[in-house]
């Protein structure tokens, strides 16, 4: 659920989308895609190697992605975005059955994502799963107590003011609150709602900032005691300072999946399906991995890592976790433009 978005991104965006306007050109393949959550090599190289010329587009966040897909200005061959967006997008009608026959590597993809994917797509047709993950704490164990942090409680803690990091995201901030209330977050009780909101109210004067996507360079840097972070973004940041650790409280969490599906709109399918079919080569796969730093569900590439990378809980979970978490949903309209309301109100506090 990759949420890095930077100026660089967005000029590199336009650059490569210009004449996306034009009249349909049969050797492009036009792709959406969470910002900063493919290896920039890898597009070249997919060109070099099919004759394809990509037209590659970014965004933040998986609202901003349902709203650019149905702006309808762009004719996507092929998207990655967030389960319960793909769900929602499913059951409008907006997606195509992808032709397997056409994603032969689609072989190393282990069946135990597959079987999560069924939540959102249940006959596994029209998605392929690229990264998976869970929504955490990231603490810098030099300044936070380790047994503390088994509760979301931790991220009320005065004693924390000004050093705690929240998700620049509705929903999963909202997520935090509900866990804490005992309920899922996929409710559309108001009374949960509106108590979620107070609990947020209650917490705004001791937060630093709600970030997306400078988190993990600034808990890595050490300018912040705490933060509500993707697992993939935690690993990183561990990765640049030992002195930071990540866990899932005990009242559990959002775990997710991200996936590649073809929209209804692409002009492009077969082109589409060998994108797809590149993406789940070996050696593809895990050169993303190194750059994206989430968990893979592609096996070929699990079985090449290092065992103490494979058994990173931080990376891969355990299952024990896993099931203390849960997928977003999608939201009817009328709760969606709640949580806008609520949204709204906690950023004007």
């Amino acid at each position: 659920m990759k949420k890095w978005l930077t100026v660089f991104t967005v000029v590199c965006c336009l650059i490569m989308l210009t004449g996306c306007g034009k009249e349909h050109d049969p050797n492009t393949v036009t792709i959406l895609n969470y910002g900063k959550y493919f290896e920039p090599g890898l597009l070249d190289q997919f060109e070099a190697e099919t004759g394809i010329t990509v037209k590659y587009e970014e965004y933040e966040s998986p609202e901003e992605m349902y709203a650019k897909y149905k702006a309808g200005s762009i004719h996507y061959d092929v998207a990655c975005t967030s389960d319960y967006i793909i769900q929602k997008l499913i059951q409008e009608g907006e997606t195509l059955p992808i032709d397997f026959e056409n994603v032969p590597e689609f072989a190393n993809i282990d069946e135990t994502y597959l079987d999560y994917c069924k939540n959102f797509d249940t006959d596994n047709s029209r998605t392929i799963p690229y990264f998976f993950g869970t929504v955490g704490i990231l603490y810098n164990k030099t300044l936070v107590d380790a047994a503390q942090t088994n509760s979301w409680n931790i991220l009320w803690d005065k004693r924390y003011s000004g050093q705690i990091i929240m998700e620049n995201s509705v929903r999963d901030t909202y997520m935090v609150a509900e866990k804490l209330l005992g309920a899922s977050c996929n409710t559309t009780d108001r009374d949960i709602l509106d108590r979620s909101l107070e609990l947020l109210l209650e917490q705004k004067p001791l937060v630093y900032s709600y970030l997306s996507d400078e988190t993990a360079d600034w808990m890595a840097a050490g300018n912040a005691a705490l933060a509500e972070v993707y697992s993939g973004e935690a690993a990183y940041a561990e990765s640049l300072n030992s002195d930071l650790a990540y866990t899932v409280p005990k009242e559990g969490s959002n775990m997710w999946v991200d996936a590649w599906f073809i929209p209804k709109t692409c002009r492009n399918k077969k082109n589409a399906e060998l994108f797809l079919n590149y993406l789940c080569r070996a050696d593809v796969a895990m050169t993303n991995f190194d750059y994206v730093y989430y968990a893979t569900p592609n096996k070929a590439v699990y079985d090449m890592l290092d065992p103490e990378i494979q058994q990173n809980e931080t990376i891969f979970p355990r299952k024990e976790t896993l099931d203390n978490c849960e997928f977003f949903q999608p939201l009817d309209e009328i709760t969606t433009n709640y949580y806008t309301e609520l949204w709204e109100a906690l950023k004007a506090y």
